[in-house]
């Protein structure tokens, strides 16, 4: 960050014209200008070839270890690149657009592809650090999301936990990303997570159900049913939420988690009156009887 402060000076009183070069100034009003400039660097390296007088042997003046070949682009070229590609999820096709526009010549498909590699490789042991602290964390939040590689849809299980989140790219979805990105199964903290079955499989750690994904869900089956029972276990979440995040400690007192139990049973007690009837089996019909998100909502509260 290259910053400068100018200073605007007040030489005469724009009322009467006096001369106030000499005044003390009393305070200053600043306004501020934010700007990205690029600049292209270009830096050539003559090396001297010099032909000894003694044995006629040709000799030449070593280029620097980081300039092998006659062009090369430097680690600021490299770093926006990969900030485009990897962090903005831009395309190849405009990510070369982009470097076009900057310094007038383009990259090709191989060599952004070859600082893609050098960074997987220059990051790998530093990635198997990060885990390891990862797997010192008390709690660890579990959740997945999609991407599509090559036209096809693959399957990312991210692992956050304080300031450090850990994804791992898989062609599959469920245990066998899970376990290829090696996490959870060494895991022996609290995973939080939205109730999936791929992470109760999971004895060795302890278990917690998101707060956000419970909300969320609490939230359909009021608008959706103008469920009681939904609201006040919204509010008693909610309500229960504040009072931990105000503490330093960041934990409630015995008495307040006994209330907390007793009112979350009265709660799902009253809420399963309130529930909408179960279908009757369809005769022939094989499996589990559909039942309505406030159904299973509400047997995943009182099961967990």
């Amino acid at each position: 960050t290259v910053e400068t402060v100018h200073a605007s000076p007040v030489t005469q009183c724009e009322t009467c014209g006096e001369d106030l070069s000499k005044t003390p100034c009393q305070k200053f009003e600043r306004r501020t200008r934010i700007d990205i400039i690029f600049e292209k660097g270009v830096t050539h390296v003559d090396a001297e070839i010099r032909q000894c007088p003694q044995c006629r042997t040709r000799n030449k003046g070593p280029f620097p270890a980081d300039m092998a070949g006659p062009v090369q682009y430097g680690p600021g070229i490299r770093g926006y690149v990969m900030n485009l590609l990897i962090a903005q999820m831009i395309s190849l096709k405009r990510v070369q657009q982009s470097i076009q526009t900057l310094i007038g010549q383009i990259l090709s498909e191989a060599t952004i592809l070859k600082y893609v590699m050098q960074l997987h490789h220059t990051l790998a042991a530093w990635e198997q650090s990060v885990i390891e602290q990862l797997l010192q964390m008390p709690a660890m939040h579990v959740d997945e999301t999609s991407l599509r590689v090559d036209r096809k849809n693959h399957w990312i299980p991210v692992c956050p936990a304080g300031h450090i989140t850990y994804k791992f790219l898989h062609p599959k979805r469920g245990l066998a990303a899970i376990e290829a990105s090696g996490v959870i199964p060494r895991y022996g903290g609290v995973i939080i997570h939205d109730c999936w079955a791929s992470y109760l499989s999971y004895d060795q750690c302890g278990h917690g159900l998101c707060g956000s994904h419970l909300l969320r869900e609490l939230t359909f089956v009021i608008d959706a049913n103008d469920s009681a029972w939904a609201a006040n276990m919204k509010r008693l979440l909610q309500e229960t939420c504040a009072i931990v995040a105000k503490r330093q400690s960041k934990r409630l007192t015995g008495n307040e988690y006994k209330n907390l139990q007793k009112r979350y049973h009265n709660i799902l007690t009253r809420g399963a009156k309130q529930l909408p009837p179960i279908p009757p089996r369809q005769n022939g019909k094989r499996g589990r009887v559909a039942k309505s998100d406030a159904h299973n909502l509400w047997e995943r509260l009182k099961k967990h």
